[in-house]
Parts: structure tokens; C-alpha cells; sequence
């Protein structure tokens, strides 16, 4: 018998978001807007570099590949590093900010970023060629402490590797491969599954027409 649009809708698999948002926020003073509106203030000055009083005393970032990294390392390595010389017209389009029902102090949002390879890169090793890139939507977030302070951030993890022409690559090794210079470690390329994830699909798929013959 067809199940009612109410069994679906109930079902626990789903959750009651409003339910487990008034747990998670139960006893966290920052309002969703506050959080929002701070994420936001943080990537406007390049990601907390440009006003580090955004960051918390044990801010942590991360990323797929790169950290974690503490506030002081944070602050030198990105601080250190300005991707816009490279590409001047690069645009993160960050966009459907929210907050966690499951960790009220956390704001998810996603990047979706474009740019020209118009500048030079590494020191001027590499020149620029005008090729522009896209990259597939990356889920990022905050986190926050009492005191409105953002406690971790994160990036560069990949919605949908199909999307744009990074190879499904995020952060900075995805322009990079896009504009035809792809760092020289495996990170940095697209994924290409190993010898062993290999054979194990190939006897996997031997042992299914095996048992098919059956």
C-alpha cells in the first residue's frame, strides 16, 4: 500500500529540524542573525586576516587537505599567500547561509567561486594565461563561542564533483588545474582511484556475474 504524504513526512529518518534546533540553541546566547551576519563580516575582511579580533584565541582552521591550523599559523599562511594577484576577479559567490539544527553555534554556507588567471602566481613562477575557471559548490561553515568569537572554520568541501571545470577540486588547487597548472602531488589533481580500490571493484564485480550465473 502507497504510504500518505504525512508517513513520509514524519518519518524519524527526517529530522524534526525545529525540534532539534530549539535543543542545540537551548543554552547558546548568539542569535542565527548575529552568527550570520558575523560569518559574513569575516569573509568580507579576506576570512578574518584583514581583522583578526574575529578569531578566537583557539580558532582552528581546516580544510579536505590543508590543517588543522591554529590562529597564529592561520593568520601567516593565509596572510602570506593573496590568490587575487593571480586572479583579480575572483568571486567566492557565497550564498545560502544557515544555521546547524544539530550544532546551534555553527553557520553552514556555500562557495561556488569563479575567476580569470590574469596576474602571476607563485612569485611570478607561474604567468598568467587568461583562462578562467569554476569550481563545483564547496561547503564551508563557523563556529562560535559564547562571546560571539569564531572558535573554526572550514572550506573546500566538494557538493558535487561534476560541476565547473576544476576537476571537482575546491580551494586553491582547483583554479590551478583548471587554468592548466596543477600542483605536482596527487592532492592537488583530480581524484584517481588506487590500484587496490581498483582490483577490489573488479573481483567485486567478477563475484556479482559469478553469483548472477547461479
Amino acid at each position: 500500500m502507497a504510504e500518505s504524504v504525512h508517513d513520509i513526512m514524519s518519518d524519524p529518518m527526517f529530522l524534526d529540524e525545529k525540534e532539534s534546533k530549539a535543543k542545540a540553541k537551548a543554552n547558546f546566547p548568539l542569535t542565527d542573525e548575529a552568527m550570520i551576519a558575523t560569518t559574513k563580516e569575516f569573509l568580507f575582511f579576506n576570512t578574518g586576516i584583514a581583522k583578526p579580533s574575529l578569531l578566537a584565541n583557539d580558532f582552528k582552521f581546516r580544510g579536505p587537505v590543508v590543517g588543522p591550523l591554529a590562529k597564529e599559523a592561520y593568520l601567516k599562511a593565509v596572510g602570506g599567500f593573496d590568490i587575487k594577484e593571480a586572479f583579480p576577479d575572483l568571486n567566492p559567490r557565497f550564498h545560502d547561509f544557515r544555521v546547524c539544527c544539530q550544532f546551534g553555534n555553527r553557520v553552514w554556507f556555500t562557495s561556488q567561486a569563479t575567476g580569470t588567471f590574469l596576474g602571476p602566481f607563485g612569485g611570478g613562477i607561474i604567468k598568467p594565461n587568461g583562462k578562467t575557471f569554476s569550481t563545483p559548490p564547496q561547503c564551508c561553515s563557523t563556529t562560535f563561542n559564547e562571546a560571539g568569537e569564531i572558535t573554526k572554520f572550514t572550506i573546500g568541501h566538494i557538493m558535487d564533483v561534476e560541476v565547473g571545470n576544476t576537476g571537482g577540486l575546491g580551494g586553491v588547487f582547483g583554479p590551478l588545474y583548471a587554468v592548466g597548472h596543477a600542483l605536482p602531488f596527487p592532492e592537488a589533481r583530480p581524484y584517481s582511484p588506487s590500484i587496490r580500490y581498483r582490483l577490489f571493484n573488479f573481483f567485486g564485480s567478477l563475484a556479482q556475474k559469478f553469483t548472477s550465473k547461479k
